[in-house]
Parts: C-alpha cells; sequence; structure tokens
C-alpha cells in the first residue's frame, strides 16, 4: 500500500517532540468518560479487566482499545479514543493488561509486546457473549505492538474485526530499547523503570521463591528488567531473544485486514527500523502514515481531540 501523505501541522510549541510526549503524557485530560468494569477470567486463572464505555444509541459497532508499557485504561489517551468513539455512536472496551488496573495479577507471568495470548481470549469472550458484528482494534505503543503481531501471526482473526488503528507503535522491539536506553530518553527509561520495579516488589510477595531483593537490586535498566523477569517469566532464553520474537515488524506481512500505522517521525522512542515502508509497500492491507511531528503518543489538535483520535474515525469510516 502506498505511505499515506499526512496533514498533520500542529501549533508551533507541539512540534517539539519530547515537549508533546510529555504534555499529552502528565498534562492533557479527558473528561465526560463514563466506564463500567468487568473482570474477565482468564484459561490459566488469571484476569483481565475491562472497562467498558458506551454511546447513547443501539450499535453493532465495538472499539478494543490496548494501552502502552504501564499504562492503564484510564490513561488519557486512553479515554479520548473511548470518547471520541462513543461520540460516533462505537461502544468501546479499554482493556487494562495483566496487573494494570490497580491489582497485582495471580500468575507469575504478567503481560509483554508480543503476548498475543490475552487479546485473543478478550475477542474470544466478545464474539461469543455480545451482538457486535463490527469490531475495531486500536493500540498504543506497546499494546499497538500486541495487535500488529497477533494480526500478522493469526490466521483465525474473528470475522467480525473488520479493521485496526495502531499509533507510536515499536515494531522492531530492540532498537526500541536502545532508544529508551540513550541519555535523550534518559528521563522516561527511569520512569518505566522504577514502576516496572515496584510492581516486581508486589509480584515478589506471591512469588518470594522466583524474585529475591538481590534480584531486584541488580536491575539497574530496562534491558536487566527484560533479562530477568520478561523473559523467564514468559518463557524466553534473554531479553533479546524476547525482543527477536516479540516484534511486530516481521509479522506486518501476514496482516490481512485494513490496518493504519501512525508513527511519528520525530518519535524519541522508535529507531529507523520503526518505519516499515517496504512493509507497507508490499501489504496492501498496511497503511503507513509517518507525520514529521507527533513525539510518542503526543499527536495534540484543536479542542482536545487528537490528530491520531481523528484519524481512527476517518480510517474505520471508510472501511
Amino acid at each position: 500500500m502506498p505511505i499515506l501523505t499526512t496533514t498533520y501541522k500542529p501549533k508551533f510549541i507541539f512540534r517539539n517532540g519530547h515537549l508533546s510526549t510529555i504534555y499529552s503524557g502528565l498534562l492533557r485530560k479527558v473528561e465526560g468518560v463514563t466506564q463500567k468494569r468487568e473482570r474477565l477470567t482468564l484459561p490459566d486463572n488469571d484476569f483481565l479487566d475491562l472497562d467498558w464505555s458506551y454511546t447513547t444509541q443501539q450499535t453493532n459497532q465495538l472499539l478494543i482499545v490496548l494501552h502502552g508499557l504501564e499504562g492503564n485504561a484510564q490513561r488519557h489517551y486512553m479515554l479520548g479514543s473511548a470518547k471520541v468513539a462513543n461520540q460516533n455512536n462505537i461502544d468501546v472496551v479499554c482493556v487494562n493488561f495483566r496487573g494494570c488496573s490497580g491489582e497485582v495479577n495471580k500468575s507469575f507471568q504478567s503481560y509483554h509486546s508480543g503476548k498475543t495470548d490475552d487479546l485473543a481470549s478478550v475477542l474470544k469472550y466478545i464474539t461469543e457473549h455480545f451482538h457486535y458484528d463490527t469490531i475495531y482494534l486500536k493500540g498504543f505503543s506497546l499494546g499497538g505492538n500486541v495487535i500488529l503481531k497477533y494480526l500478522g501471526e493469526n490466521n483465525q482473526v474473528p470475522k467480525q474485526v473488520k479493521g485496526a488503528v495502531t499509533v507510536s507503535v515499536p515494531v522492531f522491539l530492540r532498537g526500541s530499547l536502545e532508544r529508551l536506553m540513550s541519555a535523550e530518553n534518559v528521563l522516561y527509561s527511569k520512569k518505566f523503570l522504577k514502576n516496572l520495579r515496584d510492581k516486581l516488589k508486589e509480584k515478589q510477595q506471591l512469588f518470594p521463591q522466583n524474585i529475591k531483593n538481590k534480584d531486584l537490586i541488580e536491575i539497574k535498566t530496562l534491558k536487566d528488567f527484560d533479562d530477568f523477569y520478561t523473559s523467564k517469566a514468559h518463557h524466553f532464553i534473554d531479553a533479546y531473544d524476547y525482543y527477536e520474537k516479540s516484534s511486530s515488524l516481521q509479522f506486518l506481512k501476514g496482516i490481512k485486514i485494513p490496518t493504519l500505522l501512525i508513527n511519528a517521525q520525530n518519535d524519541s522512542f522508535l529507531s529507523k527500523e520503526c518505519y516499515p515502508i517496504e512493509s507497507a509497500k508490499q501489504n496492501k492491507h498496511l497503511y503507513l502514515e509517518m507525520p514529521k511531528y507527533g513525539g510518542h503518543v503526543g499527536f495534540y489538535d484543536s479542542e482536545n481531540i487528537y490528530y491520531s483520535e481523528k484519524r481512527m474515525i476517518e480510517f474505520i469510516s471508510k472501511l
């Protein structure tokens, strides 16, 4: 599919990638979304919390939204997507990954960039218990990688799934890890690492035999965390094995439904491999848009409706 021409031109101040990233992550507020929580029991007896919001009209359309690393269903980029979808006659379920809804999950594993089986469980539950005949997927960052990998690796995508929109996606995980660990991104990586280590301390209470105090002390970088926990808990050899097998880049050729990928050129989290021009050219179902601005999940636009949210509605309305 030809590379899409973008129309995104934010105010001058939001042309700075870091400013748009920080503003959108810390200062943006989205109000007016009422969510109702439902707990889904997974095949291994762990759980996911699903936060539903509804349009005021009867609808047969549903949007499923996945958050990024250490996010949750109440992050304002999630609420922004839910609000604009509800306003366009689409019900929404914002998925909290394992351990991200305010309560430590039951199993030793949690979530990661390539863990697609939980998304499959959500889709199985919804298609078996609800009336929606049109389902869209939207994912941010890590959640976007999960969606792209799921669509590309899976020949059993439910027929109700008609399209997907993914935003600020690190489709090549090792490259993004190296970018995050660079001096430019030290504040972000420290924040992510603190949150991950704090959650590991909570999990230590449930699994003291697996997590020792000395292990926590030795985790000093995001790669250390993935070497110690992500890889071991999810059956990878080490962090690099996890990055290699979980990156969605290698699965893009297998995507068979209309899918939009929006990655800003000034996103400091993304390596050059995260702009998969050749993959998009070779797959008629994959639409790649690379705005010059936007940072990481930071597509500020007028009236507190972000460009990525407007593009979502434009894209799925044509399917």
